[in-house]
């Protein structure tokens, strides 16, 4: 055999670069670690030396109970104990603001935050970066947000330097809203109003990380989705629901937006919208529109026909007696149930004789902290018992969700046992053996699950998810998504994006729907996206953000899915695609303009980028 015919083949120069993101969990430990530690330990100290030297013998110890409230140091180290709790508190919110601080400035210094795309199917340091800087922010924000005060995560971000908030904004509960935002003051971002200043595009795509601007006197009202790069200016109003795509401008000056993708709205559709009618204007100078004469008098003849046509006629009433047992459920067809759906399994008709489970999951889980607790605390040397607070606490939540879960899986267990969950169609009513005993999964599940969801480290969902039966490997994440905890099956590498809903139940009118949901390998599911009941999603398929599936729908593999339920819109092909052009829309005079953009990625790899010829010759 010569030479020549043993040595391998040149790699093919036009095909496609795909690595996986190597995702760096020892650093993200590590961050968090030192974060937690460090964010309690003090607080902790200052807690437990008034703990000792004031309330232990001055309340504790003291003998006669009227002494509380007769001699003076007894009254006030009693009265000081809620100021002091308070004060800890808020010492610990700023250590914790401080540490992640820290660590950010240091991660901006060796990788710098830049609007830019972001290139996911090549290893870089911009991409471990913007990894790293996403998981450290998280645990602030949900101990900001989900904390006691939680208008406090304005101070949060703007001290970390994660984004820049002016005064008077207030963000109401929402998943995103954390990092890379430019925002001026007296705005309304409202409920579940998301200013996504990143857009996964698959799992070998880009990520679209570009700053959002946002102007003085904005509002969202609520269910608004921004997407990256835009730039929104003073005085512009979003309907709900309303959603900017990536990189639209916003021009404002008092004007109304809604739609997806947003547009702006003429004021007389808002007198419609709003219910404003011309004797409305005439009384109130203060409303928008009153000073517009020609408007206020069209306003008026239309009021004017709409009477006229407004006459009363006679009807028959009739009757008619619908038989409910006459309906085949077996029957339904997909149009059918494809109609409508408002109501899934997250919120399930709760009968007051499933809590009753909750008592004694509750009591063992608490008698095992207590347990925990007096161990630690026992020996009474504290200096080590000072030391080691922040783990001890660490532990203790840890602990009391991990008992709560294995209890509730163990009831799980003894419950399927019983009655075998199944898929198919089932009557939504008490009565129902199938729909009452799913009612009995969820509410077993819900407890344990919101314990997880709500811990320092809110991703260890996963475990419980895991446990319940859920077919996923530690490859696949949801980030702040909420899953269906019974027949769902994932593939490697799945990404299920902010505030997306995966069900694989749901009830429609007075029927109970229970269906796999199946995910194939390297599927990315878009932010606030709902999956339902029966989906199937192809190898490498992205279905986009503020989408839905219907019930039973096949998502074919390696395409791009959007829309209300989802159609293809184009094979995915984000990796091959040129990333160094930008599409920015002018939504006031709706036009589209190119403009050309750095890609964010190592010097040393920049020659793996397509650039602009090699897209033509491909």
């Amino acid at each position: 055999m010569s030479e020549e015919s043993e040595e391998s083949d040149p790699p093919n120069q036009n095909e496609v670069l795909k690595e996986e993101v190597k995702l760096q969990y020892h650093l993200y430990i590590s961050l968090f670690a030192l974060i937690f530690y460090f964010s309690w330990v003090i607080p902790g100290i200052c807690f437990f030396w008034y703990f000792l030297q004031v309330f232990l013998p001055f309340v504790l110890d003291t003998t006669d109970f009227l002494l509380l409230f007769i001699e003076a140091r007894p009254l006030v180290a009693l009265l000081l104990m809620p100021l002091v709790l308070i004060g800890c508190y808020l010492l610990r919110l700023f250590l914790l603001g401080l540490m992640t601080k820290i660590f950010w400035k240091i991660s901006e210094k060796i990788s710098p935050s830049k609007s830019a795309i972001i290139p996911r199917n090549i290893q870089s340091r911009a991409a471990n970066y913007y990894h790293i800087r996403s998981f450290m922010i998280k645990y602030g924000k949900n101990t900001f947000t989900k904390g006691v005060f939680p208008w406090l995560s304005n101070w949060f971000f703007n001290f970390v330097g994660s984004s820049k908030i002016g005064k008077g904004t207030t963000f109401e509960e929402s998943v995103g809203n954390d990092k890379f935002i430019d925002i001026n003051k007296n705005c309304y971002i409202g409920v579940n109003s998301t200013l996504a200043t990143h857009v996964t595009e698959g799992i070998f795509g880009n990520i679209s990380y570009f700053k959002i601007k946002v102007g003085n006197n904005v509002t969202t009202a609520a269910m608004n989705q921004i997407g990256p790069g835009t730039e929104i200016y003073d005085n512009s109003f979003l309907f709900p629901f309303a959603a900017a795509t990536k990189h639209n401008v916003v021009k404002g000056g008092k004007n109304f937006y809604f739609g997806t993708p947003l547009r702006k709205i003429f004021r007389k559709k808002i007198m419609r919208y709003l219910g404003v009618s011309p004797k409305d204007l005439e009384m109130n100078a203060n409303i928008e529109g009153y000073a517009d004469k020609k408007l206020l008098k069209k306003l008026k003849s239309e009021e004017k026909t709409e009477e006229l046509t407004d006459i009363p006629f006679k009807k028959e009433e009739i009757n008619i007696e619908l038989d409910e047992e006459q309906i085949d459920i077996n029957q339904l067809t997909e149009e059918d149930i494809a109609i409508d759906f408002t109501t899934s399994s997250a919120i399930s008709r709760v009968n007051i004789k499933f809590l009753a489970v909750y008592l004694p999951i509750f009591w063992i889980a608490g008698l095992l902290v207590s347990i925990f607790w007096y161990g630690f605390l026992v020996d009474q040397n504290w200096i080590a018992i000072l030391a080691f607070l922040p783990l001890a606490l660490f532990g203790s939540i840890y602990f009391f969700s991990l008992a709560c879960l294995l209890f509730s899986k163990l009831l799980l267990i003894l419950v399927n046992l019983i009655h075998k969950p199944k898929e198919g169609i089932f009557k939504a009513e008490i009565g129902d053996t199938d729909f009452e005993f799913w009612m009995l999964r969820t509410e077993l599940k819900k407890m344990a699950l919101w314990f997880m969801r709500n811990s320092p480290l809110p991703w260890t969902d996963v475990v419980a998810l895991k446990l319940f039966g859920v077919n996923m490997d530690s490859s696949s994440h949801l980030n702040d998504a909420w899953c269906d905890a019974e027949f769902i099956k994932f593939g490697r590498k799945n990404l299920i994006g902010q505030g997306a809903t995966i069900m694989s139940s749901m009830v429609i009118g007075k029927y109970l729907l229970i269906k796999d949901v199946i995910f194939d390998d390297y599927v990315m599911i878009g932010g606030h996206t709902t999956i339902s009941p029966g989906t199937i999603v192809g190898k490498e398929t992205l279905v986009a953000a503020i989408s839905s599936t219907r019930y039973n729908q096949i998502v074919d593999p390696g395409w791009i899915y959007i829309g209300n339920p989802v159609i293809k819109l184009k094979e995915n092909k984000y990796a091959e695609e040129r990333r160094d052009i930008l599409v920015r829309t002018d939504v006031d005079e709706v036009k589209k303009i190119k403009v050309s953009h750095e890609v964010n990625i190592d010097e040393d790899k920049k020659e793996l980028i397509k650039t602009e010829d090699e897209v033509k010759k491909s």
